[in-house]
């Protein structure tokens, strides 16, 4: 199953999935976006498919939390997209691209045994 691993590499949540995918010989590639940037159509992408921005933006991170109370009320999809790609720190770590659509944000052990373990039966 190939998966794109999208990030910022020095991470310590980065660090833990890369860990984890390592250890349990998951194949992935790596897309550093604080590196390499990332679309707007595919933050577009990742924001529909996972239900709005409040799931695709690190609403705990500095970032975030630096932003001016006034920015933080008038979020919306398009205005938290055109941020992400502006402070791409602002966006969770990681968010996994696998084959047949599946997407995951964020890292912890039973979302990736659920996702990517295959001894784990599918549901």
């Amino acid at each position: 199953m190939p998966i794109t691993v999208y990030g910022i590499k020095n991470c310590n949540t980065m660090r833990k999935a890369f860990a984890w995918l390592d250890q349990h010989g998951v194949a992935y590639s790596f897309h550093d976006y604080k590196k390499s940037g990332v679309t707007a159509d595919k933050l577009a992408s990742w924001v529909s498919r996972a239900g709005g921005w409040e799931h695709v933006a690190n609403k705990s991170g500095l970032t975030f939390r630096g932003l001016p109370e006034t920015a933080k009320a008038s979020l919306d999809d398009q205005r938290a997209i055109a941020l992400m790609i502006e402070k791409p720190s602002m966006i969770r770590r990681p968010i996994i691209e696998a084959d047949g659509g599946k997407l995951v944000i964020g890292f912890s052990d039973e979302s990736f045994t659920a996702s990517f373990d295959p001894s784990n039966p599918a549901p």
